[in-house]
């Protein structure tokens, strides 16, 4: 069975950064491709960012120089260090792992003015 549990989102204020981790579990993490995405209400679901199974990385224009995703393959955990956090950033966060066609249930970030 296929587990995405997000966690580490919260409340900040801006310029202010968090760090989010997902644990996976059931998926052959070491060969799959991950991704962060998020939503915003009244939004549709966008990618934030991916990173595959040799490391490259893939960022939404938006975060580009504020977003770190990293991957710990000892783990099956991936991440996404989050620096100089915006209210544009507030949504809803989850993990992909799109072979599985499996998401988290996500992990609220909201950031204050």
């Amino acid at each position: 069975q296929v587990q995405l549990v997000e966690s580490g989102g919260g409340l900040v204020q801006a310029g202010g950064s968090l760090r989010l981790s997902c644990a996976t579990s059931g998926i052959i993490f070491s060969l799959n491709t991950l991704g962060w995405y998020r939503q915003a209400p009244g939004k549709q679901r966008e990618m934030v960012a991916t990173i595959n199974s040799a490391g490259s990385t893939n960022y939404v224009d938006s975060v580009k120089g504020r977003f770190t995703i990293s991957r710990d393959n000892a783990k099956s955990t991936v991440y996404l260090q989050m620096n100089s956090l915006k209210p544009g950033d507030t949504a809803v966060y989850y993990c992909n792992a799109p072979a599985y066609g499996s998401w988290g249930r996500g992990t609220q970030v909201t950031v204050s003015s």
